[in-house]
């Protein structure tokens, strides 16, 4: 693995683990794409650092079972402004 995949995979998962951001809030914030923050969480780090890895899938699973809910609160959100 070269050194700056290396280094772009342990700021992403410092990022996550002190913000419990979801992979789209990490992605934008170090300008790659979501699939490149996705693959870099469960397939580079789990070679790098097995304990952080453990506790990043924790929170991307956590965040997936939760998704419905932020996307509901989005459109209703959305829907109060519309009719202010």
């Amino acid at each position: 693995m070269q050194d700056y995949i290396r280094k772009r995979v342990l700021d992403i998962c410092s990022y996550i683990l002190e913000s419990k951001a979801t992979v789209r809030q990490a992605a934008v914030v170090f300008g790659v794409s979501k699939s490149t923050v996705h693959k870099d969480m469960t397939e580079r780090l789990p070679s790098i650092n097995k304990k952080y890895a453990a506790k990043i899938k924790e929170i991307l699973e956590f965040n997936k079972a939760e998704r419905h809910l932020r996307g509901g609160e989005a459109t209703r959100k959305k829907y109060q402004e519309m009719a202010e």
